[in-house]
């Protein structure tokens, strides 16, 4: 059967921004087109790609008449590896429509009262901001749409690349020269690594093939100056392996600690493979006011420290500790949230599900002499019981900072059972933070709301939300 040929349309001026990076357009019988690459003033050219009955999604294939509100973007790659997509948008309407998406999906979804919102925290660093970033060795780069017409149907040698996956493929890499997410040595290492590695023939991984010698590097700066660098490969070589690490020591600066870890999985996940340190003690520290934690290789940070400390600033403040509360820290990772609460709480308890996490959190704990804050592994919709509670105490604030997907519903009416005067919502989606603020609503009252903007020029934004019982 043939396929059905994809409609085109021209000239269509871009009205408002949407959500999740995109914008809107009206096709000529009224219907909303959702389009992304694109901001409010473009005037485009664009392809139907998903046709609804009240609504379709496009691709822009020209942009006719550029916004008066667009801007250059600053890095080589943008458009192309699939990060940062709102470079060309000045980052004062980057933070108006991050607020302006978190009220409309509070409104929308939550449909409950709501105060006014106050003023998005914007962050001070919008380059260079990630402690985090992690790179893939791939066998195949990714080609532009411009080299493939170019080509003009002749093949074109696959070759490798070191970058990052193209957006939406997991076969293909988007070769990176410069990054401006992460401080150096983060390019110098990269540079460095493309260099050996193709001086030395060096096999790169296929993932379709699901064979290959080089996957991954893993790289973190902290604040403090320490740089931690995890290289993962398929399979051991001892002599290839020495060689590329003593390589990465001898010429990258500031390294204080180097890892290897060996992934002979389908996938890329290394939570449950063990960590080799090759070179340091193991671990990186970094500080957040004046606590110190510790960030071992497989540690969950946030990966802005800058705004990870303006976002816990607003969580304390919301939480209102006078030194005689117990508060919860649910879904506390590594403990940083309650860590950060500490000295305005009587007892801090942490739960989260991930054991290692935990280890992590008792561990920072101690390294802030924080002998009342404990953590405790488990599924907190499974562990936060009547016994639980009457063993560890009942808490007068609960923080929660759930994954995407938001609270499982079983937390949600613990939560309303357990009747906490205050309870601190901090959300990196504010679509299911909206469901769950819906859910409360028959015994709490949201009376203050928070953005804060923690991964300049893309469209993710964090939200914290006070409810108070009513």
């Amino acid at each position: 059967m043939a396929r059905k040929k994809k409609q085109s349309v021209y000239n269509i001026t871009i009205d408002a921004y949407a959500a999740e990076g995109k914008s809107i357009a009206h096709l000529e019988d009224g219907k909303v087109l959702f389009v992304e690459n694109s901001i409010p003033g473009d005037v485009v050219n664009a392809r139907i790609v998903k046709q609804k009955k009240n609504w379709a999604e496009g691709k822009v294939t020209e942009l006719v008449k550029a916004s008066p509100d667009r801007i250059n973007a600053f890095c080589p790659h943008f458009g192309v590896c699939g990060g940062c997509k709102w470079q060309m948008l000045p980052y004062e309407f980057q933070l108006r429509y991050k607020q302006q998406q978190v009220m409309d999906q509070l409104e929308r979804i939550g449909h409950i009262a709501l105060p006014e919102m106050q003023p998005i925290i914007g962050s001070p660093h919008q380059r260079y901001y990630r402690n985090k970033l992690e790179f893939t060795f791939c066998t195949s780069r990714y080609l532009t749409n411009e080299e493939i017409q170019q080509a003009n149907g002749e093949k074109i040698e696959t070759e490798p690349a070191l970058g990052f996956h193209a957006p939406g493929m997991f076969d293909k890499v988007v070769p990176i020269y410069t990054c401006y997410l992460q401080s150096e040595p983060t390019n110098i290492l990269l540079n460095a690594l493309r260099q050996y590695t193709e001086a030395h023939n060096l096999e790169y991984y296929n993932y379709r093939a699901q064979a290959g010698w080089l996957r991954n590097v893993i790289i973190r700066v902290a604040r403090t100056g320490e740089v931690l660098i995890n290289l993962v490969i398929h399979h051991e070589d001892k002599q290839a392996r020495e060689g590329l690490l003593n390589h990465l020591l001898e010429n990258i600066p500031g390294i204080t600690t180097l890892h290897y870890t060996i992934n002979p999985k389908m996938n890329d996940s290394i939570h449950d493979l063990e960590v080799h340190t090759y070179f340091g003690k193991g671990y990186i520290e970094e500080t957040l006011e004046d606590f110190r934690f510790k960030i071992s290789p497989k540690s969950f940070f946030q990966t802005n420290t800058y705004q990870a400390e303006a976002l816990y600033k607003a969580t304390r403040e919301f939480a209102g500790l006078t030194g005689n509360e117990v508060l919860y820290d649910l879904y506390c990772g590594t403990g940083s949230i309650g860590i950060f609460c500490s000295k305005g709480a009587k007892k801090v308890i942490g739960i989260e599900v991930v054991e290692d996490a935990v280890k992590d959190a008792y561990e920072n704990a101690g390294l802030n002499n924080l002998a009342h804050c404990k953590f405790y592994a488990g599924d907190v919709a499974v562990i936060c019981t009547d016994e639980f509670f009457a063993e560890h105490g009942r808490p007068d604030v609960i923080i929660t900072d759930p994954p995407r997907a938001g609270m499982h519903e079983k937390l949600v009416q613990q939560i309303l059972k357990i009747a906490a005067p205050k309870v601190v919502y901090v959300s990196c989606n504010p679509a299911t933070q909206a469901r769950d603020l819906q859910l409360l609503d028959v015994s709490y009252k949201v009376t203050r709301l928070q953005p804060v903007d923690m991964f300049p020029h893309t469209h993710h934004i964090e939200n914290i939300a006070l409810l108070e019982l009513r």
